[in-house]
């Protein structure tokens, strides 16, 4: 990606017109990545921000300069607009890198709820952006909420169980069978908000875990809280849509998608139809979408 950001800096700056960067401009490109490590910050927020990302997309040294910057801390600048402010996300060996696994086990310490927690993760960026359109679209906003987001895979599950049902595959889960497979079996078996006499939501819960990831998603600048309807609703960020989109090629988004859970018509979004015998809780709020 670095590579695509200097040929196309290279084209907008002839060759014989750069100058030596000085020890302010290192500083400034040194902040405008510092900015970009604070997810929650939008340019429209902070002045000097705002500034820092203008100067970037007008001076193609100056971009060049803040892209090496964080390039050298392990960062990949997905995007630098107003919208988005200067979007990174961590290489693999990065020291800023958040890895799903370090995530779970600060979440949970059960093995079965580390799996959980993915699958958590996973489904709402599935039922945040279900088209590739969505995707492309700068000015596409998802909405989701925790409820929803159970509903969601309950019926993904649903599905995977019909489809085992039809091989004629066995139902004792494999401990080492990869993908959804395998992951319906865990998640049916669990409790949606657990078995206090007043059915608030545990931890442990699969809407108490998605609950969890909803949360992290929020304190990453990836989500904002919009009310507290339906276990908690939400609205994506560009910063978000940028991150699924990084994702969006891996296999198990593919297959959870492809199960026909989020039919796409007229640009909304639901959850198929229930058959008369397996109706949705009436409370789960089903998520819609719109442009901005």
């Amino acid at each position: 990606m670095s590579e695509v950001r200097e040929e196309a800096v290279d084209a907008r700056e002839p060759e014989g017109t750069r100058s030596a960067p000085t020890a302010g401009d290192v500083a400034d490109a040194a902040r405008l990545v510092g900015f970009g490590l604070q997810p929650r910050l939008l340019p429209a927020r902070d002045a000097e921000y705002a500034e820092l990302i203008r100067r970037h997309r007008e001076d193609p040294g100056f971009a060049r300069l803040a892209d090496a910057v964080a390039a050298g801390l392990g960062l990949i600048v997905l995007e630098v607009s107003p919208r988005a402010g200067m979007a990174v996300a961590a290489a693999e060996d990065s020291v800023f890198a958040v890895r799903m696994g370090d995530y779970a086990r600060r979440a949970a310490s059960d093995t079965g709820d580390r799996f959980l927690h993915g699958l958590a993760h996973l489904a709402a960026a599935a039922l945040a952006f279900p088209r590739p359109e969505d995707l492309a679209d700068d000015g596409y906003i998802g909405r989701i909420t925790v409820n929803g987001v159970d509903a969601f895979v309950r019926q993904a599950c649903r599905r995977l169980e019909e489809r085992a049902d039809e091989a004629g595959e066995n139902t004792d889960p494999a401990s080492d069978a990869p993908g959804l497979e395998a992951a319906w079996r865990v998640y049916v078996r669990r409790s949606a908000t657990g078995a206090t006499k007043d059915a608030r939501r545990l931890a442990s819960s699969t809407t108490g875990i998605i609950g969890k990831a909803v949360a992290f998603l929020v304190e990453s600048g990836f989500l904002q809280r919009t009310g507290d309807e339906h276990g908690g609703t939400y609205r994506t960020t560009a910063r978000y849509q940028l991150q699924v989109r990084d994702m969006a090629s891996s296999a198990a988004m593919a297959e959870l998608l492809d199960l026909g859970v989020v039919p796409v018509t007229d640009g909304t979004a639901t959850l198929a139809p229930a058959a008369d015998d397996d109706v949705l809780a009436a409370d789960a709020g089903l998520p819609f979408h719109t442009a901005s």
